[in-house]
């Protein structure tokens, strides 16, 4: 007879699994809650201590860790050796182990959790079952998703699992452990200021599978930080088709953007890059005025609100062509509106929690970057005029706008802000001064009494004199040229303000 042992945390679709594995005539063993939600189901099962003959310990700590259960996974059936020191100890095989961990990854997402509670929630017993059976894995079927049963038991009532399929459930097995370790020494690693450790590894949850990645040839997959991490992480889609690897780079660019903003404010990305942000007092007329910066480029574009979507503003939205909006909440008002364009996504999410995967990682050919996030916002305090003429209140205001819009900019990067508007944007250019000049060309007229943030130091006046020339009034750069002087010199000969923070936003 066929014995499966059973410990989950995860109890949904379980008595329906013992139940199937008692019809194809296994026998089950099974600990603690396990065991009392199958008897409470009137299906025959037994305690594991059945198997190991010995009681379960400080408080279920130890129950699983005995010979009486790793022997019976790891033991090899086709060596003879391993089967006559099976039964010279009375010891049984173990066919099928159905196993998932404790829930430490709810558990630490939950505010205000202690340390010791999270502790409590690190599972020994599970993963050493786990990992056993999944290295017999061609003897031992190892099933740790729920989403598995049915499949798993369809198999073994046709005589399986075969050796592929039992690789895919080992696979599994592994990809369980291996997460739920990176989860406790990221929870670990937060609690101390340990730096960069010398392994890094980090856990995702498959929240679908992509029609395909940046272009159709290339596969892809979405997948978020734990239970509800908030960002696209924990966006929930409200309506439209099928969401694209595309989208949400853009969505998560223009999400973070407009969270940086305490004021209503509006943003729409195209390629990764705003295209329109403003600043107003309702974000319908945010939203107006962020169109206006670039109307040809907004078109099959990104949105993103910071505030609740109401019907004003989704009346302004549907009257282009608009791929994806994001918003913290919509309004029942607005989604009669929204749903006139059915295709277009619609997204309800908030800024990304600070978990304990709060990384900036990119990928690279044979590794991986990893940063902090860039947080900086604008600090008037802590910025310097370098210009014989000072800001104005006005203009102070515009530039801590246009400051905090440029982080946001692939570089080279310059923004140009004017009453609370982005009124010219030049991204991702090789040369800064073709940034200001694209800017500018975007601005047009729009350009005279605008103020200009760039993200890095001007390395010689030729941009600065560009933007002078448009009618650029204000200036922020982060400072340190060798030429800085001959910058300065070129503001205050066209009696412009300057202020530099000292601080640069470079994003590639």
């Amino acid at each position: 007879m066929p014995r499966a042992l059973l410990s989950v945390s995860d109890k949904g679709g379980l008595t329906g699994f013992a139940r199937g594995l008692q019809r194809l005539g296994f026998e089950l063993y099974a600990t603690g809650n396990t065991l009392k939600a199958i008897l409470d189901a009137a299906i025959d099962a037994r305690p594991v201590t059945d198997l190991t003959g010995f009681p379960e310990l400080m408080d279920g700590r130890v129950k699983t860790l005995h010979p009486g259960v790793h022997a019976g996974l790891l033991a090899r059936r086709d060596k003879a050796e391993h089967m006559e020191a099976l039964e010279g100890l009375g010891l049984k095989t173990i066919d099928l182990v159905c196993c998932n961990l404790y829930p430490f990854v709810e558990t630490v997402s939950r505010p205000a959790v202690t340390f010791e509670e999270a502790v409590e929630q690190i599972d020994i017993g599970g993963p050493a079952m786990i990992r056993a059976a999944a290295k017999n894995h061609e003897a031992v079927v190892v099933v740790v998703r729920p989403e598995r049963y049915t499949e798993v038991l369809a198999a073994l009532h046709g005589g399986g699992p075969d050796l592929a399929m039992r690789r895919r459930l080992a696979a599994d097995a592994y990809a369980h452990t291996a997460a739920y370790d990176s989860w406790i020494a990221a929870y670990m690693r937060s609690t101390t200021d340990a730096g960069f450790p010398p392994e890094l590894s980090f856990a995702g949850q498959l929240v679908e599978a992509l029609k395909y990645g940046e272009n159709q040839h290339q596969r892809a997959a979405f997948y978020r930080f734990g239970p509800d991490p908030g960002g696209l992480g924990g966006a929930k889609q409200l309506q439209g088709k099928e969401v694209g690897f595309n989208n949400i780079q853009d969505a998560a660019a223009a999400l973070q953007l407009v969270s940086d903003f305490d004021r209503p404010a509006a943003a729409i990305i195209k390629h990764m890059n705003p295209c329109g942000l403003a600043v107003a007092e309702d974000i319908a007329t945010a939203y107006r005025m962020a169109y206006e910066c670039d109307k040809v480029s907004a078109f099959g574009g990104v949105v993103a609100v910071n505030r609740p979507l109401d019907r004003s503003t989704a009346e302004l939205i549907v009257q282009i062509v608009t791929h994806v909006v994001i918003a913290p909440d919509v309004l029942d008002e607005a989604t009669e509106v929204l749903a006139r364009r059915r295709g277009m996504v619609v997204l309800a999410a908030n800024e990304a929690s600070r978990g304990v995967f709060d990384y900036d990682v990119r990928t690279v050919a044979g590794g991986f970057l990893v940063q902090d996030w860039d947080r900086a916002g604008f600090d008037r305090a802590s910025c310097v005029v370098v210009t014989r003429r000072q800001p104005t209140e006005h203009e102070w205001e515009q530039l801590g706008f246009a400051w905090t819009a440029v982080k946001h900019v692939k570089s080279n990067a310059i923004v140009l802000f004017n009453e609370c508007a982005a009124v010219g944007v030049g991204a991702g250019q090789m040369s800064r001064v073709e940034a200001v000049q694209i800017a500018v060309h975007r601005a047009g007229e729009r350009a005279r009494g605008s103020v200009m943030a760039s993200d890095a130091f001007f390395p010689f006046p030729d941009g600065l004199e560009w933007a002078i020339r448009a009618g650029v009034t204000a200036a922020i750069q982060p400072g340190g040229s060798m030429k800085d002087e001959e910058v300065i010199a070129a503001a205050d000969a066209a009696g412009i303000a300057m202020v530099v923070t000292g601080q640069r936003h470079f994003k590639h």
